[in-house]
């Protein structure tokens, strides 16, 4: 038996959440090994945000050219399909995490490779390759930052089927013939998005009204418009009912509940997700093994002195730059913990608390338009009790959104609170909107007054006159 090695903390998973818990750790001078059974850098790094990304950068650059006049006649034909799964592939490290290694050395962070499971308070085991295992003890905290992993519906047929995830849309080699996409959320528009237009015929099998049900309304429908001219296939409330394929290759059929037959080359269920939780010990601390961890604002799993749960596995926000963010707020508490210095808990804005999981959630997804928001839909607010009112603007309106392109087509809304005067909300949609979305996250999560935005002055002529344009609407 492997005597038992002590470190301040111990973090389960090396994806960016882990990695910023071990960077925040090691800042305040606590000894701390990370253990990862798969590649450092995570989900995120290699079949998430950043392959994603680099597949729908082509697509989004031609699609703005196309609107742009003296250069839309150069950009008319297809993309170049192999550069284009090529750079993803540069920007994924070729699925190769030695740059992380490196940098976790840098910081003097003991990387144990192999499976972590807690094996009761403050201890872990880690069963590494070849048989050799670990048994690691923590003096302050254990740090569960494992993610969370796609799901695949109870329909007859899919298993064996072969469907891809979003781990198989992100890492494959070309762009099928046909591709077959069930589900409306975020990875289903931006992969409809994506292999559109590297050269395949998608269908969009969407069960509700709509795409991107957790936003506000006009976002879907601006998505849909969009994706249905590009030549996509959306089908709204719809069902399937089972999966048909043979051998598990050649081409999928999917039945829909009517009875219709959809074939397609190869089917993408981007359905929603579950905490990777099933297999790291939590029944030896007394937890549901496979369970959402739930935790408080300082990411402690309520009823535990020394687990913390970041990232995907708090069902908090199912975003890398919010774990990312949990995770620097998870270091400063388990280094005020450890050095026994009260914690800030009476302010909410704080170090010690994430409050903007609640109150400001920046999100961006990377379609033709782009679609953003932070902070409250209309109806979050409204449920939530505040007095609101929503302000509304044209995007297309605006003399930056018409030089960014012709046909130039957009909205932008801010829900304020009419008690406080400030923002609750901001949502964007339209070409180029991403990079509007801080400015609006910074008047959310700092609760700036109506009457002091009206003194932050948009340059012309740029797409954030919307912002003056929105609060000449509330002024009237």
């Amino acid at each position: 038996m492997t005597e038992p090695v002590e470190y301040d903390v111990v973090v389960l998973g090396a994806g960016p959440v882990g990695e910023n818990v071990v960077d925040r750790t090691r800042a305040a001078g606590l000894s701390t090994a990370v253990v990862e059974s798969e590649l450092l850098g995570g989900e995120c790094s290699y079949w998430a945000c950043i392959p994603s990304k680099a597949l729908l950068r082509s697509a989004i650059a031609r699609a703005d050219a196309r609107r742009v006049p003296g250069l839309r006649h150069s950009v008319q034909g297809p993309l170049d399909a192999e550069a284009v799964f090529a750079h993803r592939d540069e920007y994924v490290g070729h699925w190769k995490d030695d740059g992380q290694v490196g940098w976790l050395d840098s910081i003097g962070a003991r990387v144990y490779r192999g499976h972590g499971r807690l094996r009761g308070p403050k201890t872990v085991r880690v069963d590494g390759p070849e048989g050799e295992h670990h048994v690691l003890t923590a003096r302050h905290a254990v740090v569960v930052s494992t993610g969370s992993r796609a799901v695949l519906p109870d329909i007859p047929g899919l298993v064996g089927a072969k469907a891809w995830t979003s781990r198989e849309a992100t890492s494959a080699h070309k762009a099928p013939g046909r591709l077959a996409i069930v589900g409306g959320g975020v990875v289903g528009v931006e992969m409809a998005t994506a292999y559109q237009a590297l050269g395949s015929q998608v269908t969009l099998l969407v069960r509700g009204g709509g795409v991107l049900p957790r936003m506000e309304p006009f976002v879907g429908e601006h998505v849909v418009e969009a994706l249905t001219e590009a030549g996509t296939h959306v089908r709204t409330r719809t069902n399937v009912a089972s999966v048909e394929r043979m051998g598990g290759t050649g081409p999928v059929t999917l039945v829909l509940d009517d009875g219709e037959r959809i074939e397609a080359d190869e089917v993408l269920f981007a359905t929603g997700r579950a905490p990777r939780t099933d297999d790291v010990g939590l029944e030896t601390v007394g937890l549901e093994p496979g369970a959402w961890l739930s935790v408080d604002d300082s990411c402690r799993v309520e009823g535990s002195d020394w687990l913390y749960a970041v990232g995907d596995v708090n069902r908090r926000a199912l975003l890398t730059h919010q774990g990312k963010y949990q995770a620097r707020i998870v270091g400063a508490v388990i280094e005020a913990r450890a050095q026994r210095v009260p914690l800030l808990e009476t302010d909410r804005w704080g170090k010690h608390s994430a409050t903007a999981d609640h109150a400001a959630v920046p999100q961006v997804v990377f379609t033709d338009p782009e679609a953003t928001a932070v902070g409250l839909s209309l109806a979050e607010a409204e449920a939530a009790g505040h007095r609101v009112r929503a302000v509304d603007h044209d995007l297309a309106s605006v003399s930056g959104a018409g030089l960014y392109g012709d046909g130039y087509r957009g909205h932008a809304r801010m829900v304020v609170d009419l008690d406080r005067e400030i923002l609750l909300g901001v949502t964007f949609v339209g070409p180029g909107v991403g990079e509007l979305l801080h400015s609006a996250t910074v008047a959310v999560a700092g609760e700036v007054p109506i009457e002091r935005l009206w003194h932050a002055v948009p340059a012309f002529p740029t797409i954030s006159e919307v912002w003056l344009r929105l609060l000449e609407a509330y002024r009237g």
